[in-house]
């Protein structure tokens, strides 16, 4: 054994060696500027140099939304996890456990019941992160959940999309999300309780074909891509080039197809300020109605055994 190479370098390597977090810095896509990962995270995800929306966690959003950044996680229904036992260079269920290690959620939907400025709502959050925030069973009886609960509740519904689509693993039970989606749209409709989507960075797919764009209200972050399919495979079937800016929020607000495009730190009153318009909800000063709890003890523990726990007051 050589003493100088095998003993003392390493020692001295190990001794210089600085534990660095791999996302201590962020690139922004846009300018390329390099920014330090607290201060993007404390300005909610948005690049302070270049106004760049960032996406946004499940968790991270709903903090972001609620009253005291406190909330109930609403109980989802069990499904069946790999039902056509699929399977390409990896087995289905090792990558559901994979994504659910990396994000720690149940699956790309997490709904949240609670206030905000004072008024009570229902909150749907898709996880891009959780394999591309694709629609499969679980987000299909999550969004599901999250209007029936608005509907009993007699409260309004918002939900923010974030997906490439619906889920390949999953088959044609993905595909039946879209009108089983629709359908308890229409019942919140007939309820007469408002619904009001954001669309974020990136909705595509068969979520831009079914709940995502049935809102009585439809908001964009700025620079979202929203669409169906993608610009290149549009290119080849009508064989044209496409507009600049083509299936971006300010290019769809231009031509109706969303109402408005909002800024993320101008995101939460503007949300509160529609439910009060829609419900005819009193001003935030003489709405002091204490919350009630949406769930059963019982329900509580069974939402924190399929979700992550919401930081409670």
């Amino acid at each position: 054994m050589n003493w100088l190479t095998n003993v003392v370098r390493p020692k001295i390597r190990n001794m210089l060696r600085r534990e660095t977090p791999e996302n201590l810095w962020i690139k922004c896509p846009d300018s390329g500027q390099l920014v330090f990962y607290k201060d993007v995270e404390a300005n909610q995800f948005v690049i302070p140099g270049s106004n760049y929306h960032m996406r946004m966690g499940a968790v991270a959003r709903l903090k972001s939304i609620f009253d005291n950044e406190t909330w109930f996680d609403v109980a989802l229904p069990d499904v069946t996890p790999d039902p056509l036992k699929f399977r390409d260079e990896k087995k289905y269920v090792d990558r559901i456990k994979d994504a659910r290690a990396r994000t720690n959620l149940n699956d790309a939907i997490k709904v949240g019941y609670g206030r905000l400025e004072g008024s009570a709502v229902v909150v749907a959050v898709q996880d891009f992160d959780f394999m591309g925030g694709s629609l499969g069973m679980a987000a299909g009886e999550a969004i599901v959940r999250g209007l029936e609960l608005a509907v009993e509740k007699k409260s309004p519904f918002i939900v923010f999309a974030a997906s490439g689509g619906a889920r390949m693993q999953e088959g044609i039970l993905s595909l039946m999300q879209m009108p089983r989606t629709t359908v308890a749209v229409q019942m919140l409709r007939e309820a007469k309780q408002p619904y009001i989507v954001v669309l974020t960075n990136p909705t595509t797919g068969g979520v831009t074909a079914s709940y995502a764009m049935l809102g009585d209200v439809q908001i964009a972050e700025p620079g979202a891509l929203i669409g169906f399919a993608g610009a290149r495979v549009i290119e080849q079937t009508i064989r044209e080039k496409l507009p600049e800016g083509f299936q971006r929020a300010e290019y769809l607000k231009e031509h109706g197809m969303v109402d408005m495009v909002v800024h993320r730190h101008e995101l939460r009153p503007t949300l509160a300020r529609l439910c009060r318009l829609l419900t005819k909800a009193p001003a935030p000063e003489t709405a002091s109605k204490p919350m009630q709890p949406v769930l059963s003890p019982a329900q509580i523990v069974s939402a924190a055994e399929t979700a992550p726990a919401a930081p409670h007051a």
